[in-house]
């Protein structure tokens, strides 16, 4: 009993947190599914939500702000598509990863262009920023809503990919892309909207996420993002519940570590994980072993 009361913080922020990396997978884990594209830049688009978030809500009120910061990343996440992976559709699959890189570092970079490089303090969010007691620990209430809303979210999410048109476009693209394309199914439209849905997904991250971490600096999207790849691996990517389960794990166990007093490592333990799961199981854990068409 001592243990889970002394315990019990930790538990409960690594459930928190595995929530937001979970709604940061979803998105690499949706675009690997149907572009086989690793979206080095998903992260930054994280990062660049909080730092809207920062300046939105300096000249607007709060239920004006939130909206804003939803659209704009959908906005920015379209753009990227659009921008940076849509004219090289046909290229070789090394030159789309280092575009996806160099946005990567061009949205860092505006980001230090436009803070001068100062952490920028996140605004506090009335209800989720409260306070409340659960047993023995005293948390915020973002723990208690980010499992919740995550998990109605992922919900929401599978309901429109089995149960919708653009859900089932979306599984065929993933399933065969040249076939999908001699079949008419607009292609373009399908993939917008995977980048679209993913950054929706990240930019709800990363308002529950800078509750918890409220400074935000051009970097900030870089370790939560890497973390969210590793979920991804670590759960199989391409599969959504794979990528929701990862995350919860490694929000879990990098928690756990914490409590432990073992804070330096928790980092390192993520992508030691990674190595393991690499070695003893490539797909992760619902993953499916793919083999390439001849």
């Amino acid at each position: 009993m001592d243990f889970i009361s002394k315990n019990l913080p930790y538990l409960l922020a690594g459930i928190s947190v595995g929530g937001q990396y979970a709604l940061i997978a979803i998105g690499y884990t949706m675009v690997y599914g149907i572009l086989r594209l690793i979206n080095f830049a998903h992260g930054d688009i994280f990062m660049v939500a909080a730092l809207v978030m920062v300046y939105a809500s300096a000249s607007f009120p709060l239920y004006v702000t939130i909206p804003l910061v939803l659209i704009s990343t959908v906005l920015i996440g379209f753009l990227v598509e659009r921008v940076a992976y849509k004219p090289l559709r046909d290229a070789p699959r090394m030159s789309i990863m280092i575009s996806a890189i160099g946005v990567s570092y061009l949205l860092q970079n505006l980001a230090l262009y436009i803070t001068g490089g100062l952490a920028q303090i996140y605004p506090s969010i009335p209800l989720i920023s409260n306070s409340v007691s659960i047993g023995p620990a005293t948390t915020k209430v973002v723990t208690i809503v980010t499992p919740v809303l995550t998990v109605l979210l992922v919900v929401l999410l599978m309901w429109l990919i089995n149960h919708t048109k653009i859900g089932m476009a979306m599984r065929a693209v993933a399933n065969d892309f040249e076939t999908s394309r001699l079949m008419g199914i607009k292609i373009n439209s399908v993939i917008s909207m995977t980048f679209i849905i993913g950054s929706f997904l990240a930019a709800v991250g990363s308002l529950l996420y800078f509750t918890n971490y409220a400074s935000v600096v051009p970097t900030s999207g870089a370790m939560p993002g890497l973390k969210a790849f590793v979920a991804a691996v670590f759960g199989g990517i391409g599969s959504i519940p794979g990528a929701v389960i990862g995350a919860f794990i490694i929000g879990i166990c990098e928690n756990i570590i914490k409590g432990l007093g073992w804070t330096t490592f928790s980092d390192a333990f993520t992508f030691a994980l990674l190595i393991v799961i690499l070695i003893v199981k490539p797909t992760g854990l619902f993953g499916e072993g793919a083999s390439d068409k001849v």
